[in-house]
């Protein structure tokens, strides 16, 4: 199942994307949030809607969420080419929901930095609060679904500063999207490219 959220008559709703004749369509709309579904998308009530082009609807951002939790240094290419060794423990930062950022949207260079780069992520969508996950245990049930997430970093100020909250929290610096999607399997091997 994929969702996306977009603007309906000036309202946010959250839409139900199909691929119908080989393009992405907004089919129906979901009656509840997903984030209210606890995991259980196929029981979350949907009505019909006039089916709407994905590439023409007025998308929002697919998530919102309380905090977005990053893992810096995560693969080896990107620490080597930073200098860096891929760390031990996770290397663990966070983005404010402020730095959300709709699919298309215009991002924001801060006046105070003149080098801003970026890198293309998994965003993983979680479906309910989880606490303590044991490193062996199947973590698949507290996984809502994947999206796309650009980690825009102002690489001055992340040099500068020694820590990385605000070289990476501007408002604007977490594009995501367009759609939250559980037919991802990353265990099979997902390439993201920048």
């Amino acid at each position: 199942m994929k969702y996306c959220r977009f603007q309906v008559s000036g309202r946010p709703q959250y839409g139900l994307v199909e691929t119908v004749a080989g393009r992405e369509e907004i089919t129906r709309l979901l009656v509840n949030a997903p984030e209210d579904s606890n995991g259980d998308m196929e029981d979350v009530p949907t009505r019909r809607v006039e089916p709407v082009s994905l590439s023409e609807a007025t998308l929002l951002a697919p998530v919102r969420p309380s905090k977005i939790v990053c893992v810096g240094r995560n693969y080896r290419e990107h620490a080597a080419e930073l200098g860096h060794d891929v760390p031990v423990e996770p290397l663990i930062f966070l983005k404010p929901p402020s730095a959300l950022l709709a699919p298309g949207g215009q991002i924001r260079r801060p006046k105070i930095s003149n080098r801003v780069g970026h890198e293309g992520e998994l965003g993983v969508v979680l479906a309910k609060t989880c606490y303590k996950v044991g490193a062996d245990e199947d973590v698949r049930p507290y996984i809502l679904g994947y999206t796309c997430v650009n980690d825009v970093t102002a690489r001055d100020l992340q040099e500068k500063d020694g820590q990385w909250t605000r070289a990476k929290g501007f408002d604007t610096f977490c594009p995501v999207g367009p759609v939250v999607s559980d037919e991802v399997d990353p265990w099979a091997g997902v390439i993201v490219e920048t």
